[in-house]
């Protein structure tokens, strides 16, 4: 049983199946394009989450004639169930069928090099965070395993290069992607669709009750949201990263756990390399939890380090701690900076879990508001979120 599993992955990922999917994929491509349709992917169809989702939610309900697919890895499959979507399995005959021929493709993330587009879709690329690390053709250097700095690069430039549309959520980030991408086609500056949520359901204590249950979070306890990042350098081998675990639970839990929990919510790519035993009634681990949008919402503070969570956690204008553990080598060996972090970030900057304890500590006793430079931050981030991003972008792409 297990040689002929071994011998199906080996076929699905040899170069003459490969060769077939991409041939089929240019020949299905030639035929008549399936107007008013719509397919979605988020995070290489492991999600239903994201600028994606909330575009196709505010599509569902005001353009009622268009028929709206979701691309989705087998793998993930649990995680649209129930959700009465129409789910086309990456890679299958069905999907095959319709990516080539839809009129609409929206995505937040990459799709596999191999993959041509046709000249029938008009791709919208909503990306997924506004860039606090350097990227695409702004890297110096590179550390993730499989590929070399140019490659990258390249790859980049040929993903770019099929982009028509690109969702950018303030002017910082547009010079930015324009360059870094080398994107040539029409950019929307509209703020994000994924924010529309938060900004419109932020003060629904219904709403964050719902969700805390859902969770199995006391009502009466307060929440903490940690959401670091990855780091390119502690991996396996390709696309199997590490989690190096720098956050004291036990600790934390010791002395916060009568009136906290901790939520954490991991990168995807390391998510499934965690062990909470004996953290069970402190700790919720919701890194498959369906949206990150849900859990911004229920929380009271937002521990993370590089990740670019912050700048849309920053639009609840609630505490933000950065537990930055490895600064210097993040900043200066993996990736680099766009701006001064040091000095613009909305919050302090900790390196230790005392220093991290001290500030939650610090925040029990006063009423926070935020600083001068954290609304400096807001004013030059967050300016555009207004709750209708999705109707500026769905008005200005499918009119």
């Amino acid at each position: 049983m297990n040689k002929l599993k071994a011998l199906i992955i080996k076929i699905r990922r040899s170069k003459l199946l490969l060769l077939v999917y991409k041939l089929a994929f240019l020949v299905i491509s030639l035929l008549p394009k399936a107007k008013k349709t719509v397919v979605f992917e988020s995070f290489y169809g492991k999600q239903y989450s994201d600028n994606p989702r909330a575009i196709y939610e505010y599509m569902e309900k005001h353009y009622p004639s268009y028929r709206l697919y979701w691309s989705v890895d087998k793998r993930f499959y649990s995680m649209f169930q129930g959700k009465q979507l129409e789910v086309l399995p990456r890679f299958s005959w069905k999907w095959l069928w319709i990516l080539p021929r839809t009129e609409y493709l929206v995505n937040n993330s990459r799709l596999p090099n191999w993959i041509p587009k046709s000249v029938k879709t008009k791709y919208l690329q909503t990306w997924h965070g506004t860039p606090l690390k350097k990227l695409g053709m702004d890297l110096e250097d590179i550390h993730m395993p499989g590929t070399n700095l140019k490659q990258y690069k390249l790859n980049f430039k040929q993903e770019s290069l099929k982009w028509d549309y690109l969702i950018s959520p303030n002017r910082y980030s547009s010079d930015i992607f324009t360059r870094a991408f080398g994107f040539e086609g029409k950019m929307l500056e509209t703020g994000y669709p994924r924010n529309d949520f938060i900004i419109n359901y932020q003060h629904d204590n219904k709403m964050r009750n719902n969700i805390k249950q859902s969770l199995s979070i006391p009502l009466n306890k307060k929440v903490i949201l940690y959401a670091p990042t990855w780091r390119d350098n502690q991996y396996f081998n390709k696309g199997k990263y590490k989690y190096q675990e720098e956050l004291d639970m036990e600790m934390l839990q010791k002395e916060l756990g009568e009136d906290y929990v901790i939520i954490l919510r991991m990168h995807y790519l390391v998510a499934d390399h965690i062990d909470l035993t004996g953290l069970e009634d402190f700790v919720v681990d919701a890194s498959k939890y369906e949206d990150i949008r849900e859990l911004y919402l229920i929380s009271d503070i937002l521990i993370t380090d590089y990740s670019s969570v912050f700048f849309d956690y920053a639009n609840l204008k609630r505490p933000i701690i950065f537990f930055v553990y490895d600064l210097e080598e993040y900043r200066d060996m993996l990736r680099g900076f766009y701006f001064d972090f040091e000095n613009e970030a909305p919050g302090p900057l900790v390196k230790t879990n005392q220093q991290l304890l001290t500030e939650i500590k610090k925040l029990e006793q006063r009423e926070w508001q935020p600083s001068q430079k954290e609304l400096a931050f807001y004013q030059k981030f967050c300016y555009l979120e207004d709750g209708e991003a999705s109707k500026k972008v769905i008005e200005d792409v499918f009119r």
